[in-house]
């Protein structure tokens, strides 16, 4: 009896030090395993900043190379006050001067100025993106928000500031190269600026260093409000679609989030 019973013990014994040992072995390979996943969701992180910059920056010059023929339109009806043939520009329709554009300049002339909008929108877009991330991790940081991180009216509040904060920090880092693509678009016969580098030389020479910055104001004044309603809406929209949602497309999800915030901010100016 003692035998057996010691025995007993010490099948006993060894059991529970088998099942403590994978007890231990399998918290051991979770808390790894957790270790792991934090350090890869770091290192995405700082790695996907520069992806994430390239891309915003490239889908906005897409986007601008596609819009160029309506964009250079709005231009010239814009400024038509600077020509001497006012009479025929104001009683001109969409169409008519389209087909002016293209009897006088030739199609390409729809894309006149496109190069230097794409340099000025990877940039733009770039900064724009970058600038909204950081201002928004800057203003969770302010005592009172983080505790209402998932609030909707805080995070909405938040969004919207970061994105106005964000529109005025690109729109003043890229500004001299949207002076330069107004002026080469609004060019018709009279060829002035011969390029991008020939106009901000000329500009310089002619007006001074603060030339590249005229009317740097009151284009602050409708590029913040409307930057913060884009990041707004598209924010509040797509959390909410996610939230209710979560098995759809990303791209779908990006897309009609984005065209929506799109318009929203285009209204708003």
């Amino acid at each position: 009896m003692q035998t057996e019973a010691r025995v007993g013990v010490v099948v006993e014994g060894g059991q529970r030090a088998l099942n403590s040992g994978h007890g231990g072995v399998a918290v051991d390979g979770t808390a790894r395993q957790l270790a792991q996943q934090q350090k890869s969701l770091h290192q995405q992180s700082q790695i996907g900043t520069i992806p994430q910059l390239l891309a915003g920056g490239i889908a906005g010059a897409l986007s601008k190379t596609c819009t160029a023929p309506l964009a250079r339109l709005t231009i010239l009806f814009q400024v038509q006050g600077m020509h001497s043939d006012v009479a025929t520009l104001t009683k001109a329709s969409i169409w008519q001067e389209a087909s002016r554009i293209i009897g006088e300049e030739g199609f390409r002339a729809f894309w006149k100025g496109n190069l230097v909008t794409i340099a000025h929108r990877l940039p733009y877009s770039s900064v724009s993106f970058y600038a909204y991330e950081r201002y928004k991790n800057i203003l969770y940081l302010v005592p009172g928000l983080e505790s209402h991180r998932r609030n909707t009216s805080a995070d909405l509040g938040v969004h919207f500031v970061a994105g106005g904060l964000a529109g005025l920090t690109a729109a003043s880092a890229t500004y001299p190269l949207d002076l330069v693509r107004t002026r080469l678009a609004a060019q018709t016969k009279l060829i002035y600026y011969r390029g991008i580098g020939h106009a901000l030389q000329t500009i310089v020479r002619e007006e001074g260093i603060w030339g590249l910055y005229k009317g740097l104001g009151a284009t602050l004044l409708g590029v913040g409000p409307s930057i913060a309603i884009n990041f707004s809406v598209y924010e509040t929209l797509r959390s909410s679609w996610q939230s209710q949602r979560p098995n759809d497309s990303t791209v779908l999800v990006s897309l009609t989030c984005g065209s929506l915030s799109g318009i929203a901010s285009s209204t708003g100016e």
